[in-house]
C-alpha cells in the first residue's frame, strides 16, 4: 500500500499528491511514469513522475478529473492509501546538451514537461519554456517552470493572462526571430504537439512528443498504446512514451483518444446520478 502524505489542488479538477513510493522515487528519471491502482478493482491509471524526494521516499503525481477513474482518485485525501504504484516505467528522456532548447507544455502535459525541463537544464542546455492553459485559472507549474528555465514564456487561449495563443505560435515567433533552436520538447494536447511539429518541420529542428497514449497494462502486453512512428507500430509504453514529433502519425492518434467517450460519458451520468441519490 502507498500512502498518500500530502495533496494540493492546483486548479480546477487538477490536484498534485505525494505518494509514498521510495523505490520509485530511487529509481526513476525524467520522462518516466507510473502506472497506478486505487484499490482492487480500480482501473490502471498510468500517471507521470513529476518529481521525487529521496529523503521522504515520495514521488509526486498530478491527476486531472477527466473520466471516471481519475474522478475517484482526485476524492483521495491525504492518509488515504494507493493499493499499486508500478514503476518506474517508459524509457527516460535522453538528456544531452543540445544548445538551446524550447520546450512547450500544454495544459496538464505541464506535469510532464517539468521534470525534463528540470533535466536538461541540469544538462547544461539553455532552456526556453512555453507554459500554456485555455486561461488563467487553469495554468500549472509557473513557478517551479520559472525556476528552472532560462526564460518562462506564459500563454492563454483566451488572452487572460500572459500572451493570448498557442505555444506553437509563439515558437513560429521566436523562429521568425532568428533564435538558434537546437531541440524542441512538445507534451500536452495531441493537437498541439501535431501543430508544434508542423512549425519544427520546415527548419529541420529535431523534435520530440510525449505522447498520452491509451494505456493499459504499461508492459506491451495489451498493445492498447499502439502508434505509428514512419513505417514502424510502437508501443508507447515500453518503446516511448517519446518519439520523433516529426514521424508520429498525430490524426491516429487523435482518432484513438475518442474510441471510449460513449463509456466515460456512461460512468460519469452514473456518478451523477449516485449524488443525486444521496443528496436526496
Amino acid at each position: 500500500m502507498h500512502k498518500i502524505t500530502r495533496k494540493r489542488v492546483l486548479a480546477p479538477k487538477i490536484t498534485r499528491f505525494s505518494v509514498e513510493a521510495p523505490e520509485v522515487a530511487r529509481a526513476r528519471k525524467p520522462g518516466q511514469f507510473v502506472v497506478i491502482r486505487a484499490d482492487e478493482t480500480s482501473e490502471r491509471v498510468p500517471l507521470t513522475i513529476v518529481d521525487s524526494d529521496l529523503e521522504k521516499g515520495t514521488i509526486d503525481l498530478i491527476i486531472q478529473d477527466a473520466g471516471f477513474s481519475t474522478h475517484v482518485l482526485s476524492g483521495y485525501e491525504e492518509g488515504d492509501e494507493l493499493t499499486d504504484v508500478l514503476g518506474p516505467l517508459g524509457k527516460p528522456t535522453h538528456m544531452d546538451n543540445f544548445g538551446t532548447v524550447v520546450c512547450v507544455g500544454g495544459g496538464v502535459g505541464t506535469a510532464v514537461l517539468y521534470p525534463i525541463v528540470k533535466g536538461l537544464k541540469e544538462a547544461g542546455n539553455t532552456v526556453i519554456t512555453i507554459n500554456g492553459a485555455r486561461n488563467k485559472e487553469l495554468l500549472i507549474l509557473e513557478e517551479e517552470l520559472g525556476a528552472v528555465s532560462d526564460e518562462l514564456i506564459i500563454t492563454t487561449d483566451d488572452g487572460s493572462y500572459g500572451i493570448k495563443g498557442f505555444g506553437s505560435t509563439v515558437l513560429q515567433g521566436l523562429i521568425d526571430e532568428g533564435k538558434k533552436i537546437d531541440f524542441v520538447v512538445a507534451i500536452g494536447p495531441t493537437m498541439m504537439m501535431k501543430a508544434v511539429a508542423e512549425v519544427t518541420r520546415p527548419y529541420e529542428i529535431p523534435t520530440i512528443a510525449s505522447l498520452n497514449a491509451i494505456m493499459i497494462d504499461g508492459t506491451g502486453m495489451c498493445g492498447g498504446c499502439r502508434v505509428t512512428v514512419g513505417d514502424e507500430v510502437k508501443f508507447a509504453c515500453v518503446d516511448g512514451p517519446e518519439f520523433d514529433a516529426h514521424l508520429v502519425d498525430f490524426d491516429e492518434q487523435i482518432a484513438k483518444h475518442h474510441y471510449y467517450d460513449t463509456e466515460q460519458a456512461c460512468q460519469m451520468e452514473k456518478i451523477i446520478a449516485d449524488a443525486e441519490q444521496e443528496r436526496s
